[in-house]
This record gives C-alpha cells, structure tokens and sequence, in this order.
C-alpha cells in the first residue's frame, strides 16, 4: 500500500503543483515580458511539454486510487465520503483536462503554426480559464485528502 500512496501523492504534486507554478508564476511573468507572437509559442510549447506528464498523472491517479479503495478501504461502500469527494472532483478534473488537450490546445497549436495570434490568444484565454477551475478543484481535493478523514 505504501508504493501505491506515494505514486498517488507524486501523481498529484505534478498535476497540481505544476498547474500552480503555471499559473501563479509563469503566466504573469509571460504576460508582462513576452510579445502576443512570442508568449503563444511558449505556451504552446509548455504545454507540449507539460500535457504528457498529466496523462501520467491521471493513468496513475485512477489506478492507485482504485488500488487503495479497493484493496485497503474494503471498496466504495466502505470508503469514506472524502473518498466518494475526491474521486468525483478527480473524474470531474479529468474530463476538464481532456477538454483542454483536445480542443483548445490543438487549436492553440495549429494557431501558433499559421500564425493566427488572434485564434491563439483566444484558446489560450480558455485554457487560462480552465486550468484555473482544475488549479482550484486540485487544490480542495488536496484538503479533503489531507483532512477529510477527520471531519
């Protein structure tokens, strides 16, 4: 059960942890250095980057969390409601990212190919948009992870 809790917690520092850093750190600092041509092409190429870490972290999310319902906690009925939180904010945070990766980032990497910098501003704006609602969902999932055994 350890390995499966560590894999879980490393899974969920590089999906949240790096959407924070995204967010909080590298898109202000973007916004106010970079020109409309130049800031796109970075996102673009962060997100190439950075996306097939989150497919990781999701395959590893659903099976140690399943893992650990399933071989420890005796399964869903006998779970926790923090458990029955989390794994819905989980899927809920899952479908968000899908959408991002298959409509607005594909359309934020074909604008930065033709150049179109109006379309890729406005994609970006809906990933901006989106991964802050994910930022917001991985972090309460983190305090129900932390504390909701408790309440």
């Amino acid at each position: 059960m350890s390995l499966a809790i560590t894999l879980h917690l490393l899974a969920t520092v590089i999906w949240v942890g790096g959407m924070f850093f995204a967010y909080m750190a590298l898109r202000p600092v973007a916004a106010q250095l970079l020109e409309v041509p130049m800031r796109l092409t970075l996102w673009a190429q962060v997100f190439e980057r950075f996306f097939p870490y989150v497919w990781g972290s999701i395959i590893i999310l659903l099976l140690t969390g399943l893992w650990i319902t399933f071989s420890v906690l005796g399964g869903m009925g006998s779970a926790g409601m923090h458990v029955h939180t989390m794994l819905m904010l989980g899927i809920i945070m899952m479908l968000i990212f899908g959408h991002i990766y298959f409509a607005p980032f594909k359309r934020l990497k074909q604008a930065v190919e033709m150049a179109d910098w109006a379309m890729g501003g406005a994609k970006l704006g809906q990933i901006r948009l989106l991964i802050g609602i994910n930022l917001s969902l991985g972090l309460l999932v983190v305090v129900i992870a932390t504390m909701g055994r408790y309440w």
